[in-house]
């Protein structure tokens, strides 16, 4: 006797989902990354506004030092000569009389890491000139110890200079923003004292570490007039 066939249906694949059903699912999908991109972008964004403050106020303070340095350095050149024809100390000392109120005037208005330097620089002048005020204090960085070099350079004063100077040499090299001033007036010294050796053997050290990045021109012609 014959068994009865049976009927199987097997179902391979699931019934498929609608158009509908599926714009939905990928709205809302859309909706998932949209939630997640909107907080990502905020903080990229604050990211790119903070970096911009930061990096315009750095630009804005190198500016204020920049213009407060060629300021001080017009008025000292005014004051001390051009360096290359020595100034009696009478004449220096009258000269910063002349000019105490504009001293006085960057002072108040120097960038923050340039004020102590510069008020050691007021306080050196009024004690030539008067006698009064505190004697300055040891210079709280490379440049305030430049500046008491250059000063003391204006009043012939060699072996002042030579104390503010010489702690320096070391670093004086091209990664350091003060080292033009410093070769400068070494060799202003060099000049002052009349030693053209020295001068020769400063001059040629100048040129061994700027390996041709500095200008060298107004440092031989001081030499020159040794």
């Amino acid at each position: 006797m014959a068994r009865p066939t049976k009927t199987r249906e097997i179902q391979v694949q699931k019934p498929a989902q609608s158009l509908a059903h599926f714009q939905t699912k990928f709205n809302e999908g859309q909706e998932e990354d949209a939630g997640l991109l909107k907080p990502i972008l905020i903080g990229i964004a604050s990211v790119v506004a903070v970096g911009f403050i930061v990096g315009a106020w750095s630009v804005w303070q190198s500016s204020n030092i920049e213009k407060h340095e060629a300021a001080l350095s017009t008025l000292e050149m005014e004051v001390e000569g051009d360096g290359l024809t020595p100034l009696p100390p009478a004449e220096v000392e009258k000269r910063m009389r002349e000019h105490l109120g504009r001293l006085e005037a960057l002072v108040n208005s120097a960038p923050s890491s340039r004020k102590a330097a510069t008020a050691g620089l007021l306080a050196t002048w009024r004690l030539t000139l008067d006698g009064k005020g505190p004697a300055p204090a040891k210079a709280e960085d490379a440049w305030g110890q430049i500046r008491l070099a250059q000063r003391a350079l204006a009043l012939g004063q060699v072996q002042e200079a030579h104390a503010q100077l010489d702690p320096l040499r070391a670093k004086a090299t091209p990664g350091e923003a003060w080292a033009e001033a410093f070769w400068s007036s070494q060799l202003d010294a060099d000049r002052l004292a009349g030693d053209r050796a020295q001068a020769l053997k400063d001059l040629a050290e100048y040129k061994a570490r700027f390996k041709g990045r500095g200008d060298a021109a107004p440092l031989e012609s001081m030499i020159q007039s040794i």
